[in-house]
């Protein structure tokens, strides 16, 4: 810039808007073409700081690096621990996505038990919440379920199974620390950055800031939902109720331990399952929610339906026992304990489906719920992908560019994740669902070929998910070390072409009220979707007897 000035050859100069600037008026210069750009500085990078190495960093993405302590984990190994959080940063709509299903859910189930008048219903829905984090199953083998449900022997089992896993993993000094840590770092470094924009403008790190404040809602949300996701804690809670269930026999007023029958249980958390659905609904960080929802939904819906078809007997006072008279109770809505009695054959038929029902294998409404849940995720993802591509789109040179390409990669591959988990668990729950029902062997190939491709869907998403979660880091750190600082990046030959590609360098003189105005927009987009988002799980959350 200076040769030009002293020369007074403006060839290859440009003027804040790309434009060629006249001999005449060779002061108004503020870059170069890309030609000129690559002629006089060479295709390399510039050489970065480690001062502003360290400051960018530490103000932009350490603080979000620690915040990813706070995440609910609880698996049985680290390698799945250390799997769900790279699922997380990989793709955040996954993330929100199981967050917001795990408490529709709960919702869904809260609301099908309120009109049900018959003993422990309110215990039901608090162990069958609590165990959204665990591969819930639920068998009547035995007469296990229909006897958990209606003999009066196993009124203690529900209320101290329920308080057994009534422990909570919420706020701590520990966690209200680092959100606000991380909270006040993002607002002083965008006043900062704000206050000063062309300092260090091609490596200011305000972008990366955007694109992780998805971060803060998602731990959020989780410490207020409060997930049942400790492995050892869930199943010392489920050990110490087994020594509490009895089972009917086929004596009218016998009962046995469920203990001394059998190692089958009514309701259990099966994570030894040799041919699970997915392995992924073996493991417990709540993440893993998206693949073990739909299953989760239908076991529920089946301690549903026995509790509701016992309630309707109830309601019209029919005893349990065939040929049996009705006991009136001295209380109101409280049902007589010997109308409750019954052998093995009458407990199941007291609470058995009609023969005309078929049972599907989707739970009621699943498909709208996992619809609803996938919105607000979609929109806090693009929010904050969108936020911080708007701060580099319009940062001198503006256009699509290497900085701004590098974050539409990010939120796309986390779009295209959380797609390929979730049809791949829609397809392992209907192989699974399938698999031992008499069939055809055109209907054997196609539940093999099924299971096969739900099994190649959830392997492609968590490898695209580890490049992901790498490619997010890394791309932060390209940003702040400089190597976009080029006369490709700075030009935004992406988006212009090589033909109208500038590089402006001089930055002091510029107006840059539109890059003001994008930074402000981003700020405004990213942070109002993301309050939008906590307001929405502290509604859902207040509606829901955790």
């Amino acid at each position: 810039m200076n040769n030009a000035n002293q020369t007074l050859n403006a060839s290859g100069l440009v003027n804040g808007n790309g434009g060629n600037v006249p001999t005449s008026d060779i002061t108004s210069a503020v870059g170069f073409t890309y030609e000129t750009c690559l002629s006089q500085c060479g295709s390399g990078t510039q050489n970065p700081t480690w001062a502003n190495i360290s400051q960018q960093f530490g103000a932009w993405l350490l603080p979000y690096l620690a915040l990813i302590s706070q995440l609910p984990f609880g698996a049985r190994h680290r390698v799945d621990n250390l799997m769900s959080a790279i699922l997380i940063v990989g793709s955040p709509v996954l993330a929100g996505y199981s967050m917001i299903l795990t408490i529709l859910n709960a919702n869904w189930i809260s609301r099908r038990f309120d009109n049900l008048s018959f003993p422990n219903t309110k215990s039901a829905v608090r162990i069958l919440i609590s165990l959204q984090q665990s591969p819930l199953r639920i068998s009547n083998e035995d007469s296990l379920l229909s006897s958990l449900v209606v003999l009066p022997d196993n009124d203690d089992w529900w209320p101290y199974t329920a308080d057994f896993l009534d422990y909570t993993h919420t706020w701590s000094i520990a966690s209200v620390t680092t959100i606000a840590w991380v909270v006040v770092a993002y607002l002083l470094t965008v006043a900062s950055s704000l206050s000063d924009v062309p300092s260090n403008i091609n490596s200011n790190g305000q972008g990366t800031g955007s694109v992780w404040l998805w971060l803060i809602p998602i731990v959020i949300g989780w410490l207020q939902l409060s997930p049942k996701c400790d492995y050892a804690r869930v199943r010392k809670a489920m050990d110490n109720a087994d020594a509490m269930a009895f089972v009917a026999t086929d004596d009218s007023d016998g009962v046995i331990k469920a203990l001394d029958l059998s190692e089958k249980r009514a309701v259990s958390i099966d994570t030894d399952t040799e041919n699970p659905s997915s392995p992924d609904e073996m493991l417990t960080p709540p993440v893993y929610n998206y693949a073990r929802a739909i299953s989760w939904s239908r076991s529920a819906e089946d301690v549903f339906n026995a509790f509701r078809i016992a309630s309707d007997n109830a309601k019209i006072h029919k005893p349990v026992m065939t040929g049996a008279t009705w006991k009136n109770a001295s209380k109101k809505n409280f049902i007589d304990a010997s109308n409750r009695k019954g052998s093995a054959s009458e407990v199941d038929a007291y609470c058995r489906l009609p023969r005309y029902s078929v049972r599907s294998p989707w739970a009621t409404g699943m498909f709208f719920r996992m619809f609803v849940a996938s919105l607000l995720p979609l929109a806090l993802q693009w929010a904050t992908t969108g936020a911080a591509v708007l701060v580099v789109y319009f940062t001198p040179t503006t256009g699509l560019g290497c900085r701004s390409l590098g974050y539409l990669i990010y939120g796309a591959l986390a779009t295209m994740i959380w797609a390929m988990l979730v049809m791949s668990s829609i397809l392992s729950h209907y192989a699974s669902s399938y698999s031992d029902r008499p069939r055809s062997p055109f209907s054997s190939i196609t539940i093999r070929l099924v299971k096969a491709t739900s099994d190649l869907m959830r392997w492609g998403g968590k490898l695209v998910a580890i490049v992901n979660a790498i490619w997010i880091i890394a791309a932060g750190m390209l940003q702040f070390t400089s190597v976009y600082d080029n006369c490709y990046c700075n030009s935004s030959v992406l988006g212009r072409g090589t033909q109208y590609a500038y590089d402006i360098i001089v930055f002091n003189n510029l107006d840059l009220s539109q890059t003001k105005a994008a930074w402000f927009g981003a700020l405004a987009l990213a942070g109002s979707t993301s309050l939008g988002f906590i307001f929405y799980m502290s509604l859902l959350t207040d509606l829901v007897p955790i």
